[in-house]
This record gives structure tokens, C-alpha cells and sequence, in this order.
């Protein structure tokens, strides 16, 4: 018996004892001595002398004709010999030795609350090599947040945006100090408490005072960078009681009351508007509200704000945020789609779609995300005016399979295309990246943010959820072929895809000729420059926790490392790129917010514990900002 086998001795007696061997003598004098007629039998000479003759022959019997035990080996070696032997047992008296065989000794059997330990020795080793590893490379995304962060506050504290090449910030995002806003919860995430406690430090100094004094802002990328920021630093700091991370930084109620302060003023674009749809600007100092130079609100903006004004009104009390914000949605409701789909531009001065341009990329995209998602946040115990959410995302989604989903050629790949003219018009095999958000969607809409395992054994997921989810897998892999089709194994900003329709020119490929699907992916010249962007990466992240498939880390840390390769700076920050096509590519100069807020967030989750921000209990707005679901 091993050493390390993990019961008593006692249990091992226990079990071994219903099976301890004993000899056909032992068994028949045995039975004789115990019998009850035992002293009939043996109260005469004849009877003593038939009991001995009867035991003494059936011992020769048994010995005689016992055959010579021997390996599979030796019989597969021995073969036609072997086979005789058997035969001649088996030929008089091996039936009678078959019929008083030996039990089989059976191996020791576990108690029941240690069975299975051996089984799993070698699987938990395994295992536990597999968490270092992912714990190991988990830091090397601290450590590349860290440096991006490192860059930033040398060159750009106080900016928007971070020039890293030329060292200096820029303000594209109306100077609230998005980068330090966007970073602010990932570095609350990965417990990097300098980077806490010096984005606190600028937020409670300095952040009321430019929402006081900037100018004009855009509804949608305020609300999802800086108010989502703020609210999730709110609640993961410890606010209403949240997930206290870090003592680092200033009291919760800092970020609440800034937040606050900044929704007040961006309520104007609703409250101006002569419809539910918001204007897409506001002046902060004025403040007031105001109209794009075309008139025209974009479809995902107008409806991509509703997780954070709604969280606002619960934390803070006061309903005025989610009345306003739910009202878009309301609206749409009853507005004419196209199988659940809608024009990517909306009026607020009529509150109708304008033009039919269909697409789940820029200005279409996170307004899918949110019918989903804002029904998430309301948790089991939802309202029932919020079903009609549900039932948009699920038409939607339907008419997502029958109206632009495609495969392509020669490899069938899975891809979403375009309507540019609607319906009627000709079918687009164009795929930005930003539409690489729908499979981590569709896999959250099917399982509701529960594992795979977990739905399926309760019985929740429907057909509909099924096809879904397998859309979701078909789409991330084709999401991953656009990073590996490249010369640097990252992806361009958009791709088209080889069809009957759309056939591939020299020199439109990835570069990477070693790729499978080099011939599947076309890459205009005006579509090559990347991003930093996190869409990808998220819906990798969502795939992992629901699937536990290990493959989408892998996905990740290749996606990581050419991230570290050609976009890393070495004085600090990291830079978008010009062309992923050639190497060395040329950069952008370029760190957009949302890489420090999304991309090296979603790495961080990817390759950490499944219980961090669990996806029954968080929402995640469109800038990774987690929100907590209500009830949870």
C-alpha cells in the first residue's frame, strides 16, 4: 500500500476484510465444524475416515490441476502453447476449479468524503502550475499598466490624452482629465495603490473645478469615460457598501459628489432637447446643451448612457438622472426597425431614424449592448417594464443572424457585415473592429452572465441562447484571425472579408503569410492603423468566465504580446499604430484613454481569478467601468 494514500488504516481493514483470501481446506473444514450435524457425522470411525478421504481428494484435485499464473506479455509471446494449456483446464476439473474460484480482491475503497482525492492528485498539480502561470503573466499586465500610467503622469497629468513619442498631453475629450478618470478603477482592480492614491489626489483637487470651468463636451464619451469612471471608483473604493479594495485615495464620497456635479450638467442635453432623444453636446460652464453641426445625434450615443445615469439614481437617491436617460430607450421602442436593427443616426428635433445605414461598428454598436445590459442591471427581482428591453436585444439579435451575418471564402470565416443602404440595398463584407464587442454580448445575453455549466444544469438556456452562444464563439474566433492574419499580430481598425462579391487585390492582405486565413481577411490601405482598442480582448475575457474554454487566455496573451512588442514605449506609455501590416510599423503617437480603462483591464480579468468582478453581480459599461447589478 503507497504511503500517501490519504484514509486510515482502519478504513483500509474494513475493506479488505469483506474479500481476505482462504484456503478451499480452510472453507471446508470450516463449514463442517460448524455445521450443526457435525457430531452425527464424526460420532463414527467410518464417518471420520469418509470426511478425510472426501477433503484429501478434493485438495489433489484442486493442486493437481492449478494452472501457472503468467503475464500478458508471456501469453501474447507463448500464443498457440498457452491457448492448449487453457483448454486443457478448462477439459474435466478447471470447471470445478471455476466454480470455486476466489473472490476477486478488490482495491481499498475511500471514505466518502475523500473519495476522488487520488484521482485529482495529478490534475490539482497540473492545475496549480496552470495558476502560476496565469498569475505570473497577470502581472506582467500590472506591470504594462503600470508603465502606461508612468508615462502618463510624467509627460500628460492633467490631459486628456498622452502623446507618448512626443512626450506631451493633448486634450481631445473636453480637458476633464479622462485618462486619469478611464485608469482610475483598473488600478482600484489590480490593487495598484500609488496610481490609487495619485488619481484620487488629482480628482479631489482638481476635477470639480474644470467641470466648472470647461467648454464644450460630448454627451456619450463623457458619460461612459468620466461619470462611469467616477461611479466605479465610488462603489469599488467602498461606497454604498462596495467592494472596498483599497484603502488608498480619497473617501468615496469625493468621486459621488463629482459625479454628481458633472451629471447635472450633462442632464441639459435631455431637458433641451423637444424630444426624449438628447442633444450630442454641453457647454460645462454655461452650462448649456447643443446640437452636432449636422443636427443629427448618433443612435449608440443617445443610447449608451442609461447604465450610469441609472446607477447614479440609486446611489444618490434622486431619480431625475435614470427618468431622463430611460426615456431614449422608451422612445426607440416604438420606433419602425428593421428586424429589430436601426439606422445609426437618430434626430432629436423629430426624434425619428435618419438615412438607412444598418451597422453594428461606430455609432451603431453599444446601443445592442445596452438593451441587454441595462436589463442585466436591474438583477433577478427587475421590474416587468423593463421586458421590453429583453425582447429588443433578442429581435435584434435574430435579425443579426438573418441579415448580416456571412461566411468567408475560401476558409468561412464568420463575420458581420453591413447594410450601408439598408435592406434593400447591397450587402457590405465590412467588419470594424468595434463590432468585435457582439460576442462577449451575445454570450452574456445567453447564460445572463452565469457559466455554460452552470446554465445549462438549470435548465435556462433556450435554442435561442444556444445559437447565440455558438454565433459568439464562431465571431471571437474570426475577432482573433484579424490580430493573427497580420505582420504584427495585431489587429487593423477594419477589415473586410473575401466573398462572391468582394474578392481580394495584391498587397490587401494581413502579411502574414503563414496564417490560414490570409486569403480569407482583405485590409484596405486607409483601414491599417490600430488603436490600442479593447473590444476583442473584452469579449475574451466574457467567453473565458462563461465557457472555461483556457483557449481565449491564450488568444489573449498572444494578443498581449504583440501589444508589448510593437506598441510599448520606452519612456513611458504605449502608442497606436499607423500599419499592422509591415514590420517595424510605423506609430501614431497616439495612447487613447480607454487603453489604460478597457484593454489592459479586460487582460488583467482575463488572466485572473473568475471570482474577481463576477459576471452575475457586475455589469460592465461600454468603457469597462464595472457597475454593480441591483440585489446582488
Amino acid at each position: 500500500m503507497s504511503k500517501s494514500l490519504p484514509y486510515s488504516m482502519k478504513d483500509v481493514h474494513y475493506d479488505n476484510a469483506k474479500f481476505r483470501q482462504r484456503s478451499f481446506v480452510k472453507v471446508i473444514t470450516q463449514s463442517l465444524l460448524t455445521s450443526n450435524a457435525k457430531h452425527d457425522c464424526l460420532s463414527c470411525s467410518t464417518g471420520k475416515f469418509l470426511a478425510l478421504l472426501m477433503i484429501f481428494g478434493l485438495a489433489c484435485l484442486m493442486f493437481t490441476h492449478k494452472s501457472t499464473p503468467h503475464s500478458v506479455s508471456q501469453g501474447q509471446a507463448e500464443g498457440i502453447k498457452v491457448n492448449k494449456e487453457v483448454k486443457g483446464i478448462s477439459d474435466g476439473g478447471g470447471r470445478f476449479q471455476r466454480f470455486w474460484r476466489k473472490p476477486p480482491r478488490l482495491p481499498p475503497q475511500l471514505p466518502p468524503d475523500e473519495k476522488g482525492s487520488i484521482d485529482n492528485l495529478p490534475h490539482e498539480l497540473q492545475k496549480l502550475n496552470t495558476d502560476s502561470k496565469w498569475v505570473d503573466r497577470q502581472q506582467r499586465v500590472q506591470k504594462a499598466f503600470i508603465h502606461a500610467w508612468s508615462g502618463y503622469k510624467m509627460y500628460a497629468m492633467g490631459y486628456d490624452e498622452l502623446m507618448p513619442l512626443s512626450q506631451r498631453g493633448v486634450d481631445g475629450l473636453g480637458g476633464l482629465g479622462a485618462t486619469v478618470v478611464d485608469a482610475l478603477d483598473t488600478a482600484l482592480i489590480m490593487g495598484a495603490d500609488e496610481v490609487v492614491s495619485e488619481a484620487g489626489l488629482w480628482i479631489e483637487t482638481h476635477l470639480s473645478d474644470r467641470i466648472s470651468k470647461k467648454g464644450q463636451v460630448n454627451l456619450f464619451e463623457t458619460t461612459i469615460r468620466v461619470l462611469g469612471g467616477l461611479l466605479s471608483a465610488y462603489h469599488l473604493s467602498g461606497g454604498e457598501q462596495g467592494t472596498n479594495l483599497t484603502h488608498k485615495g480619497p473617501k468615496p464620497t469625493v468621486y459621488l459628489e463629482t459625479a454628481r456635479n458633472l451629471a447635472d450638467r450633462l442632464l441639459l442635453a435631455f431637458t433641451s432637447s423637444p424630444t426624449s432623444i438628447p442633444f450630442s453636446d454641453v457647454v460645462l460652464h454655461d452650462p448649456s446643451a447643443h446640437r452636432a453641426p449636422d443636427g443629427l445625434s448618433s443612435t449608440a450615443e443617445v443610447s449608451t448612457v442609461q447604465l450610469e445615469f441609472n446607477y447614479l439614481s440609486t446611489v444618490s437617491g434622486d431619480p431625475r438622472y435614470s427618468i431622463e436617460a430611460m426615456k431614449v430607450l422608451e422612445h426607440i421602442k416604438d420606433l419602425p426597425k428593421v428586424e429589430g436593427l436601426v439606422p445609426i443616426y437618430i434626430s432629436p428635433d423629430s426624434g425619428e431614424f435618419s438615412g438607412e445605414n444598418i451597422r453594428l461598428g461606430s455609432r451603431g454598436d453599444s446601443y445592442y449592448e445596452y438593451l441587454i445590459k441595462v436589463w442585466l442591471q436591474q438583477g433577478r427581482n427587475r421590474d416587468s417594464n423593463f421586458t421590453y428591453l429583453y425582447d429588443m436585444y433578442e429581435e435584434a439579435m435574430k435579425g443579426v443572424r438573418h441579415l448580416l451575418v456571412q461566411k468567408s471564402i475560401p476558409n468561412g470565416l464568420v463575420f458581420v457585415g453591413e447594410l450601408p443602404y439598408g435592406p434593400k440595398g447591397s450587402f457590405s463584407p465590412k467588419m470594424d473592429h468595434l463590432v468585435c464587442f457582439l460576442p462577449g454580448t451575445l454570450a452574456l445575453g445567453a447564460t445572463k452572465g452565469l457559466t455554460k455549466e452552470k446554465a445549462m444544469k438549470e435548465n435556462l438556456l433556450k435554442f435561442e441562447d444556444l445559437e447565440n452562444l455558438k454565433l459568439a464563439e464562431d465571431l471571437a474566433k474570426t475577432c482573433f484571425e484579424m490580430y493573427s492574419v497580420t505582420s504584427t499580430g495585431l489587429a487593423p481598425e477594419i477589415a473586410y472579408f473575401h466573398t462572391e462579391q468582394e474578392y481580394s487585390e495584391h498587397g490587401l492582405d494581413g502579411g502574414n503569410k503563414n496564417s490560414k486565413f490570409v486569403n480569407d481577411i482583405i485590409i484596405k490601405h486607409a483601414d491599417r492603423h490600430n488603436l490600442l482598442r479593447p473590444e476583442t480582448v473584452e469579449s475574451l475575457f466574457i467567453l473565458y468566465r462563461i465557457t472555461e474554454d483556457p483557449k481565449y487566455q491564450e488568444w489573449g496573451w498572444q494578443i498581449f504580446e504583440a501589444f508589448e512588442k510593437y506598441t510599448k514605449v520606452d519612456s513611458g506609455g504605449y502608442s497606436s499604430l499607423e500599419d499592422v501590416t509591415v514590420l517595424p510599423p510605423r506609430r501614431r503617437d497616439k495612447m487613447e484613454t480607454f487603453f489604460l480603462g478597457e484593454t489592459l483591464k479586460y487582460f488583467y480579468l482575463l488572466f485572473g481569478d473568475r471570482s474577481v468582478i463576477p459576471l452575475d453581480k457586475y455589469v460592465f459599461n461600454t468603457e469597462a467601468h464595472p457597475l454593480p447589478i441591483k440585489g446582488s
